[in-house]
């Protein structure tokens, strides 16, 4: 995250304007899973939650800041306090469970956000356009693959067929979530 970018708002065709409305939501949605993961680990005193919880909102808080650099508030999407009420359920949920939970959790949705990031990569490096708007989003995609990965090495055994199921709960979730966004 050292290097500085600033863009300014310019318009963009409806379908970047969808997407980024999605990745504005997203990175809302972000902030408030470390949220909801800090106020869990707070309460249940686990420092290394907390610790990893802090380091990854921070940079989930950037990544929005430069998002709202690029996206007019007026094309932001309307559904931006379900996103946060969403958010910190799917932070505090899994800290009820514990560590593994919770980097299981981190690893299913920085998965997806990986895959969302590429497209809009993959559809802007075809037309050749924006090319500020593409450098700040392969450096939130590059993020947040460090965030993935971190939190696949935390996980130190295989997931139960619950933790499964949750972490595939939460991949639909996101998806959905990005579908919604882009519309509303």
């Amino acid at each position: 995250m050292s290097e500085l970018i600033e863009i300014s708002k310019v318009t963009y065709s409806n379908y970047l304007e969808q997407e980024l409305r999605s990745d504005h939501a997203g990175e809302t949605g972000a902030v408030y899973i470390y949220k909801g993961i800090i106020a869990v680990a707070t309460l249940r005193k686990d420092q290394e939650l907390i610790s990893f919880a802090k380091h990854h909102g921070a940079t989930e808080a950037e990544h929005l800041r430069l998002i709202e650099t690029v996206l007019e508030a007026k094309h932001q999407s309307c559904l931006l306090g379900p996103w946060r009420i969403a958010g910190w359920l799917t932070g505090a949920i899994p800290a009820l469970f514990g560590k593994k939970a919770v980097y299981a959790t981190i690893d299913a949705v920085e998965t997806f956000v990986e895959r969302h990031y590429q497209q809009q990569i993959d559809y802007l490096q075809m037309n050749s356009s924006h090319e500020e708007l593409l450098k700040l989003l392969i450096r939130c995609q590059a993020d947040e693959i460090d965030h993935k990965n971190e939190a696949r090495l935390k996980v130190s055994s295989p997931a139960s067929a619950a933790l499964r199921l949750w972490c595939a709960m939460v991949g639909k979730g996101s998806a959905t979530a990005v579908l919604l966004a882009r519309r509303i």
